[in-house]
């Protein structure tokens, strides 16, 4: 995979560079794994927006991924590497011995033809899925279970792995990509290797429509808006309020910066041992 910068030849191109998509193998998806994928505009049940900045975009269809690795100790050849419009990684259609199609996530050096599988005996090979009491210390993994059986939630978009440290009783220590150092059930399954598309944090969008294409709509900062829409609005001209700053504010009046949002005494605080604000 790599990043095509495209000749300036008018102002939405000056900055702009595309995706050369040599990884990937067809255009055309496994069409008995698609489904519709309705917009809401980040709007709710009674029609109000309780998300803003959604809205437009391109119509896409959602592939179904197999987050979980259900056909354990069956062998799966891979038929090809696949774009996905809904996440940043690559997805591979997989066909098992048994006839069966399934996509899942790639990791980054998969190929056509590849041979892989999910099992508690399996190689230490990218794409394989093991517990994390089978997987040696030290090993790159992705696609990894908080719930032994609930699928991989964690190190699922491009480019990210997380890293198996140690193991602590019926607890796996893994280091996650924000740094951050957490206990996970021994019994949970992750897959070998990094996810795929690693350069896709690279790309410019290069002009407002790309974002819009994508289904982003415009932001305006809070001190641009006027009292009424905003805490931090108002003012003739770039007004600080008053003598001093005000402090950054969302449009509800909670604070932005230096407020912790998440529940004192939440289950999972326990499994966590180091945050990844911890210097």
């Amino acid at each position: 995979m790599g990043l095509r910068v495209l000749k300036p030849i008018t102002p939405g191109t000056r900055f702009y560079s595309v995706d050369d998509f040599t990884d990937v193998t067809t255009s055309k998806p496994y069409a008995p794994l698609l489904k519709p994928l309705k917009k809401s505009g980040g709007r709710n049940s009674y029609g109000r927006i309780t998300s803003r900045r959604k809205g437009g975009g391109h119509k896409r269809k959602y592939r179904i991924i197999d987050f979980k690795r259900s056909k354990k100790d069956m062998f799966a050849e891979v038929v090809s590497i696949e774009y996905d419009p809904n996440r940043t990684a690559r997805i591979a259609l997989v066909k098992y011995e048994d006839g069966e199609h399934c996509y899942i996530i790639a990791p980054d050096k998969l190929k056509v033809g590849s041979k892989i599988i999910a099992s508690e005996t399996a190689e230490y090979n990218d794409g394989n899925a093991l517990p994390l009491e089978k997987i040696p210390v030290g090993l790159i993994i992705h696609n990894v279970e908080m719930k032994p059986g609930k699928g991989g939630q964690m190190a699922r978009s491009a480019g990210s792995s997380v890293s198996l440290v140690g193991f602590e009783g019926k607890y796996a220590q893994i280091k996650l990509p924000s740094g951050e150092m957490r206990l996970v059930p021994k019994l949970c399954w992750a897959t070998l290797g990094t996810v795929s598309n690693s350069e896709h944090f690279n790309l410019s969008l290069g002009k407002a429509g790309r974002s819009r294409w994508l289904g982003r709509r415009p932001v305006t900062r809070g001190m641009v808006r006027n009292p009424v829409d905003h805490p931090m609005g108002g003012g003739e001209g770039r007004s600080k309020s008053g003598g001093g700053r005000k402090h950054p504010r969302s449009p509800w009046g909670q604070l932005a910066k230096g407020l912790k949002t998440r529940r004192t005494k939440k289950a999972s605080s326990s499994l966590i041992i180091r945050r990844r604000k911890d210097k």
